[in-house]
């Protein structure tokens, strides 16, 4: 069986000097001519072979100016040279490119949505002038300049005239006279083509590269570049975003604005609650915004519904968003929509609007979202058109966020106070908890634990602070589970479990249910009406069968008979269900939430000693703090740092920090977690490859080869007993449709090869997943599956293809990964994020196969060992199935080292003095001590953190009611890493922390040094007065009463290890990564779109 070769359209794509000339030399008449024959205006574009071609072209040029300048030996004044400099960057050309001035007719095209015009030039970035526009603005549609070779043109597609530019390709007619502009899906992908000369194999996207082939739109000369404006990135970016608010706004403003400081890094270690919520504050509110803005912009138009009733009598609508494959905004089930309908012209129908939860989601199956309303009144369900949909943005998890920040400063019950010092990054002993160890640490009705998990138990059990490390398929969830059915046994009052997705709380919830522990499934209003594997277990449905209140179930009969109650009946029924839930939550040894829901009025009066929060590494840290400061005095927090992290939406936020885990920072900061060691998913040879790379090899197989290989399919792996290939790909990857992500057709055809082979081996449709990074290549090969599958399509259909990000947590029997890159400038993108890599490479149980591009995915060195690991085991391979034979490809030399891929989170100390010395403008001098009064805040509690959410996001922003730093005039630095350096590593002076000056913490029995206090808690002598939390860590006995009052604050510990290191480049820093930038604007996908690369 051979694959279908789709680089055969290439000849007509790269090859632009044969195509540009003889497109060229078409005149303008015959081609108008020839567009006025179709109902779209399309794009029949004959041409005619000549041998003057060439010259007639230059003649052209010549008539233009552009042949070449002869200005050589003249000499200008100052005038005439600015004006010459001003005609050069087409300075009131209107049709200049509005990023560099060039202005030749035939290298410039028009954005149909905002009118600007752009150049084919790439300029000083990775891609033309005018994709970077269509791309970050989200525009699809030109004009070309009616001076061009083609005149000004709309391109569209030939059969549907569709305009999007990123779905154009031609396709040249076999009778070599006429090329055909065609969109790829559907009208390319169509087998009966309206005209039989048409040969559809041969279709090549207009856009090759990020830049447009240049017989459609001429590239410029190097002259005309090098006298062009220069233009970066980064001008790039903050021009289009000044063009959102302002569309006349220029180069010279962003330029202005370029200056601005980006936000407060977040730190590894914070002198206090004050100035963690001073920098976390900030960043959840321009998040919070980026979110709203993103969700609100969001409203789609002339939608068409499908009108159905559900089960419980509430109307359900059916239709499609075509605007979600961009991904800049995640559609989950249990989000709120908002539907109108304008009525009709005739009066007929009235205006409507209404709310409605979304219960269904698009999936390989349906491109279907299923919203389920509120109310039934007024609903115009014998109308199917004309309807609009936008999102209704909740502030909840955001407000609930900052809240929890501001308990963690001003409540000093909120959490004990070694797990606040510990969350701040302060240095302590360990503390060793005294319990009563169980006899037995697996928990009842879920399997014996291993070793390493019976480890993991003994040591969360004996410590208040506990990070475990469940890497791929090592069981962290019955792990979770044991540990929790433990400590709810241990200890008195409610056990609090979280995680971030509600899907990871339902699998924990269900597991530890079963251990016999009475357990309650909190969930927001919003998805209660959503059905659940534990929906019996919600707090909702236990008060609707609860038989201890049976005047409460009169009014729920009642209400469920009439459909309302009257309102004193409704008052009474309110006061009920609330007395209800709280017996039921009392009653409960083990309260269920994500971490949002932690923050739920109906748990606002509880104390969670104890708290457990799986998938940690998934959430943000202001995230992760919500059920912490509900009064915990011992946490766990289970996840994998090696795996994928939060998704952070702001650039902005995420360059700061936003995007790391509270556990990735503990990690860091020396907390080392308990990592479990016994994988039970992965054949034993795709388990060697993240056990080595990722883990250090310590993952030990709890399978066997054997027990993983399935001899009754038939499938031709290279190597019989080991079940894995890479597959060479070398077709080249296209912008989808939404502009924002890639497809690679070639990869797409050769995804159905191998699900075919893989039904005619007698593996099932549930047993395969198809997994590639980009949301434009998942749709585009479930879509083509169904079109061109030789197998029925429901086989097909019921394949799972999901996004890497979106199968985190989940496995299949065999796993097809699709890399989707190959080009020559644009790098690999969302691949070379190691986690991501690890976690494509640990889905499958019994095989895996990978297809892409080795020239390209070589010149990342994790991907080049990746690769070499294949080859050594003879599984890097080419051809068809029927025939798969070595690869003899040349990987390419990486530019950076395997140790720098892997460690993208390179973190910079810049030392105080320097700091001080960059940013105060002052003359260098000797460093100011550790414990300067000058660094330390004296801090309002009213001004600082006021009562409500709201305006603690406007304070920590703002921040004028006190001065930050007083010490240095009370002016706002531009970062905090200098800063935290100066409070972390200097070491202590008499000027900052005299005996007699009343600081002195040192009580009777301690050395000089100030190391040794009480307990053996190694601190530096530092001013006190949080006298409970102390206490409760061991040193209040020891404090000196003289402490001067006004340095009430909680202490800073003294640093010995990663001190003074800021969290601003711990993400991807512009420049570690080769030759992909843009990568974040061009690829996002639904459960990815936030993994911003910088």
């Amino acid at each position: 069986m051979e694959f279908s070769n789709f680089e055969g359209a290439s000849q007509y794509g790269p090859q632009d000097d044969d195509l540009t000339s003889v497109y060229s030399a078409v005149p303008n008449s015959v081609i108008n001519a020839s567009l006025s024959g179709n109902p779209h205006h399309s794009h029949h574009l004959h041409h005619q072979a000549s041998s003057t071609v060439n010259g007639d072209l230059t003649s052209q040029f010549n008539d233009l100016g552009l042949a070449s300048d002869n200005h050589n030996g003249v000499r200008y004044g100052d005038d005439d040279f600015e004006e010459r400099e001003r005609e050069m960057l087409g300075v009131g050309v209107e049709h200049a490119c509005a990023y560099c001035g060039i202005h030749n007719p035939q290298c410039v095209v028009k954005c149909l949505h905002c009118s600007k015009w752009f150049c084919n030039s790439r300029g000083n970035t990775s891609a033309s002038h005018i994709v970077n526009h269509l791309v970050k603005a989200k525009h699809k549609e030109v004009v070309l300049h009616k001076e061009s070779a083609l005149g000004d043109t709309v391109p569209e597609c030939y059969n549907c005239g569709s305009k999007n530019v990123f779905m154009l390709g031609f396709i040249p007619a076999k009778s070599d006279t006429v090329v055909v502009l065609l969109c790829r899906q559907p009208c390319a992908a169509l087998t009966n083509s309206r005209d039989i000369n048409w040969d559809t194999s041969q279709w090549s996207a207009i856009i090759d590269d990020r830049q447009f082939l240049s017989w459609l739109v001429k590239i410029p000369s190097e002259a005309e570049q090098l006298r062009a404006r220069q233009i970066s990135l980064a001008q790039i970016s903050k021009l289009e975003e000044l063009w959102r608010e302002n569309p006349e706004a220029r180069l010279e403003d962003a330029e202005a604005q370029s200056g601005e400081e980006e936000m407060a890094p977040i730190l590894l270690r914070y002198e206090d609650a004050y100035q963690y919520q001073n920098i976390f504050g900030p960043l959840v509110k321009i998040e919070a915004d980026y979110d709203k803005r993103m969700k609100e912009s969001q409203t789609e138009n002339d939608i068409t519904i499908r009108w159905d009733m559900g089960l419980n009598q509430k109307r359900l609508a059916w239709f499609c968003m075509p605007k979600l494959e961009s991904g800049e905004v995640r559609l989950a089930v249990g989000d709120e929509l908002r539907m109108k309908f304008v009525g009709t012209s005739g009066g007929s129908s009235e205006g409507w609007e209404g709310i409605g939860s979304v219960i269904k989601i698009p999936n390989n199956v349906s491109d279907e979202i299923c919203l389920e309303l509120r109310r039934n009144d007024g609903v115009p369900s014998d109308c199917t058109h004309g309807f609009s949909v936008d999102f209704v943005w909740k502030a909840t998890s955001f407000d609930r966020m900052q809240a929890a920040m501001k308990t963690f400063a001003i409540d000093e019950k909120s959490v004990s106070g070694y797990i606040y010092h510990k969350l701040l990054g302060h240095e302590l002993e360990p503390q060793v908890l005294r319990t009563q160890m169980p006899k037995r640490f697996s928990a009842p009705n879920l399997p014996e634990l291993n070793h390493s998990q019976m480890a993991a138990v003994k040591a969360v059990l004996q410590k208040p602070l506990s990070l475990i490390q469940g890497p791929p398929g090592t069981g962290k969830t019955v792990t979770s589970a044991s540990i929790v059915y433990h400590l709810a046994k241990m200890n008195p009052g409610q056990v609090l479990v979280c995680a971030p997705s509600n899907v990871a709380v339902d699998h924990l919830c269900e597991k530890i249910h079963q251990t016999g522990l009475k357990v309650v499934r909190v969930a927001a209003k919003s998805r209660e009406a959503l059905d659940s594997n534990v929906a019996f277990l919600s707090l909702h449905s236990q008060v609707a069968n609860a038989d201890t209140h049976p005047e409460l179930q009169k009014l729920i009969q009642l209400r469920n008979d009439v459909g309302e109650l009257s309102q004193s009946d409704e008052r009474k029924y309110k006061s009920l269900v609330r007395a209800c839930e709280k017996d039921i939550l009392n009653a409960a040894d083990v309260i269920c939430t994500t971490c949002v829901g932690a923050g739920d009025p109906r748990l606002a009066k509880f104390k969670f000693r104890t708290v457990l929060i799986d998938e940690a590494t998934q959430s943000a840290e202001p995230e992760c703090m919500i059920p912490l400061v509900m009064g915990c005095k011992q946490a766990v927090l289970v996840g994998d740092h090696q795996q994928l992290g939060p998704v952070i939406m702001n650039k902005k936020a995420a360059r700061a920090g936003l995007s790391q885990s509270l556990f990735e920072r503990l990690v860091i900061l020396g907390n080392r977690p308990i990592r479990l060691q016994v994988q039970y998913r992965m054949h034993p040879c795709l388990s060697e490859f993240p056990s080595n790379m990722f883990y250090e090899g310590t993952l030990q197989n709890g399978v066997t080869a054997p027990e993983r290989l399935r001899k009754n399919v038939d499938f031709p792996w290279p190597v019989s007993d080991t079940p894995m290939f890479f597959h060479q790909n070398l077709g080249t990857e296209e912008i989808s449709s939404s502009g924002t992500s890639f497809l690679n057709r070639t990869e797409a055809s050769n995804v159905e090869k191998m699900v075919t082979k893989f039904f005619k081996s007698g593996v099932l449709p549930s047993q395969i997943g198809v997994i590639t990074p980009y949301e434009g290549q998942r749709s585009y090969v479930a879509s083509y599956m169904q079109l061109h599958g030789s197998l029925k399509k429901d086989l097909y259909k019921e394949v799972e293809v999901a996004s890497v990000d979106a199968f985190q947590g989940r496995e299949k029997d065999y796993i097809i990964l699709s890399c989707v890159r190959s080009n020559e400038h644009q790098g690999i993108g969302f691949l070379n994020d190691p986690r991501r890599l690890n976690v494509a490479l640990t889905r499958a149980r019994y095989g895996t196969v990978i297809l892409g591009n080795p020239k390209v995915l070589s010149k990342h060195p994790l991907w080049l060992y990746l690769l070499t690991h294949y080859k050594e085991k003879s599984c890097f391979v080419e051809g068809p199935l029927t025939n798969l034979q070595p690869s003899m490809i040349q990987f390419s030399r990486p530019k950076k080292t395997l140790a720098a891929a892997m460690d993208p989170f390179k973190r910079r100390e810049s030392p105080a003095a320097e700091y001080m010395d960059k940013n105060s403008g002052r003359v260098p001098g000797p460093a100011a001590g550790r414990f300067d009064p000058s660094y330390y805040r004296t801090h309002n509690t009213l001004s600082f953190v006021p009562s409500d959410a709201q305006s603690v996001i406007s304070q920590a922003v703002t921040n004028s009611a006190f001065p930050l730093f007083p010490g240095s005039g009370g002016s706002k630095p531009k970062t905090y890493t200098g800063y935290a350096s100066s409070v972390i590593s200097q070491q202590p002076t008499d000027s900052g922390l005299n005996p007699s000056s009343g600081h002195n913490t040192r009580g009777n029995g301690t050395p000089s040094n100030g190391h040794a206090v009480n307990n053996n808690v190694g601190l530096g002598g530092i001013g006190y007065s949080q006298f409970d939390r102390l206490g409760e860590i061991g040193i209040g006995n020891n404090i000196n009463p003289a402490l001067n009052p006004l340095n009430k604050r909680r202490g800073s510990f003294t640093s010995e290890v990663t001190s003074g290191a800021s969290m601003y480049a711990y993400g991807y820093k512009g420049g570690l990564f080769n030759g992909d930038q843009e990568d974040d604007n061009l690829s996002v996908a639904p459960s990815q779109a936030g993994m911003t690369e910088f």
